[in-house]
C-alpha cells in the first residue's frame, strides 16, 4: 500500500526522481489525491533532495503553469502539481503559449473522476481525461505507484522527444 503521509513512500520517490533529473521548481494546487506530494513540498524536513525543490503555492492552475513557464525560458526545469479539472482552467495558457512556443512544462495531474464513482465535477472530466490529453497531443504515462522513478523517467523522455508539456497521470492517492 502506498501512503499518502508525510513519509509517504511513493510521493516521496517521485518528488526525489524529478529532482534526480534536474527540476528545480514545483507548484500548483492543492488536491486530496497530490496530498502527500504537497505535504513533503510544504514541509520537506531534513531531507537535503526536497530541499533542492523550491515550492511556490499558485491560487489557480492557470497562474501556476504561468509561474514553471517561466522559469523554463529562463533555463529552469519545473513541474506543476494538480486535479484533472484544474487543467480545463489551463489549456488557453497552454494553446497559447506552451504549445505554440515549445516550452515544455512538466504537468502531475490527478486523475478524479476516473472510475465514475468521485464527485460530479470530477466525473465528467475524469471520464474523458486521456481523450482531452490525447486531442492536444500532450505525451503522457500513468503514474505506476510500484515504480515512481521510472514513470517519471518515461514522462520526461516524451517530452524531450516531442518537445511538448508532457503529463504524468495519478490515479491512486499519493
Amino acid at each position: 500500500m502506498h501512503t499518502s503521509s508525510a513519509g509517504g513512500t511513493t510521493a516521496r520517490d517521485l518528488l526525489h526522481s524529478l529532482v534526480d533529473h534536474g527540476y528545480t521548481l514545483a507548484t500548483g494546487v492543492p488536491c486530496s489525491l497530490l496530498n502527500g506530494a504537497f505535504r513533503l513540498l510544504e514541509e520537506p524536513g531534513d531531507d537535503p533532495r526536497l530541499a533542492a525543490l523550491r515550492y511556490l503555492p499558485a491560487p489557480r492552475e492557470d497562474s501556476a503553469v504561468g509561474v514553471a513557464s517561466g522559469a523554463v525560458v529562463a533555463g529552469e526545469q519545473a513541474v506543476v502539481l494538480m486535479q484533472n479539472s484544474g487543467l480545463g482552467y489551463c489549456l488557453n495558457v497552454l494553446t497559447s503559449f506552451n504549445l505554440i512556443y515549445d516550452v515544455p512544462v512538466l504537468l502531475v495531474v490527478s486523475w478524479r473522476g476516473h472510475d465514475g464513482n468521485d464527485a460530479v465535477e470530477h466525473d465528467v472530466i475524469g471520464a474523458e481525461l486521456l481523450a482531452l490529453l490525447d486531442l492536444f497531443k500532450f505525451p503522457h504515462t500513468l503514474l505506476d505507484p510500484a515504480d515512481p522513478a521510472g514513470s517519471v523517467a518515461r514522462v520526461i523522455d516524451q517530452m524531450k522527444r516531442e518537445q511538448r508539456c508532457g503529463v504524468l497521470v495519478v490515479r491512486e492517492g499519493i
